[in-house]
């Protein structure tokens, strides 16, 4: 009997999320303050984190920047004291594991504790398997998702203890379809949306409910770590919008946030189109940036 109660509960929740969903279409989503929180935003100095640094600077965020770029990070800080934050800049290598320990004990006795965890640092190695140096792999893992395991093992604590808090991760399309001469990056970034995934089951079942979680999946972002990108179909996406996505997600309790949103079709073809027209179809999507292949050869 208990068994079909929790089946008929299921079937409530359902529909009654269904029916949530529709009128979210329609009706704008509260967004919540982060005014005075403590913003701890990694890979700040430039890009993406920079402009993001930026969203939460005019929110009166305050921000504490990493980054390994020390010029860089201190211009990020600036702009974000001109826009009326508070900025405060330490200079992290977020591929060594005890550099983020380090720096994080300085942020908690010295400005406080971090309510939003924003994992942005990430680096990418555009080539074949073969032509990629173990030490770029190696690297690529560092910084792209075991990064973001000592960031949060670092501010988590805190958070959870005041049930209150936001871990932001920013991972990438390619953490979901996957592109060749990207086999470290993509593998990469499928750990992050794992760990997202992984991450926000974990905290419910704790039953910390008050700690919320985003992951972002844009497709190829205009930062310059990619040489020349291009696609039929696939737009090349401006830094700013991106962090406006990034910030009105984060303000919205979004939990995943893809961009543009007509990517998470690609999730549903790979699941129902059979192989041979999976194979068609990327060969006219035609995704092209420059990449090393064949030990010095490159993909135009």
């Amino acid at each position: 009997m208990n068994l079909l109660l929790e089946f008929l509960w299921l079937l409530v929740t359902l529909i009654y999320s269904y029916v949530e969903a529709l009128v979210k279409l329609f009706i704008p989503l509260k967004r919540k303050s982060v005014s005075g929180e403590i913003v701890l935003i990694t890979g700040a100095g430039h890009g993406l984190g920079r402009l993001t640094a930026y969203e939460f600077a005019k929110r009166q965020s305050r921000l504490v920047l990493w980054d390994i770029n020390k010029h860089g990070v201190q211009e990020t800080a600036e702009a974000c004291r001109k826009l009326g934050a508070t900025a405060q800049v330490f200079t992290v290598d977020c591929s060594n594991r005890e550099e983020i320990y380090n720096a994080a004990e300085k942020v908690k006795r010295d400005i406080g504790d971090v309510s939003i965890l924003v994992n942005n640092a990430g680096v990418v190695a555009a080539a074949d398997l073969l032509s990629t140096q173990d030490k770029q792999i190696q690297k690529t893992f560092e910084v792209n998702i075991l990064a973001h395991h000592w960031t949060t093992k670092a501010f988590l604590p805190e958070m959870m203890k005041n049930n209150h808090g936001h871990i932001v991760t920013v991972a990438s399309a390619g953490g979901h379809v996957a592109v060749p001469f990207l086999v470290s990056y993509c593998s990469s970034k499928f750990a992050a949306v794992g760990f997202h995934k992984s991450l926000t089951q974990e905290l419910l079942a704790l039953g910390k409910d008050g700690i919320k979680t985003t992951c972002l999946c844009p497709v190829f972002i205009n930062t310059g770590f990619l040489k020349q990108p291009s696609s039929r179909l696939l737009p090349i996406l401006e830094t700013d919008k991106v962090a406006n996505k990034l910030i009105d997600g984060i303000l919205c309790n979004q939990n995943m946030i893809f961009v543009p949103p007509f990517v998470k079709l690609s999730l549903l073809l790979e699941r129902i189109v059979p192989e041979r027209a999976l194979r068609a179809m990327n060969k006219f999507v035609k995704i092209k940036f420059d990449a090393v292949v064949g030990h010095g050869g490159k993909e135009n």
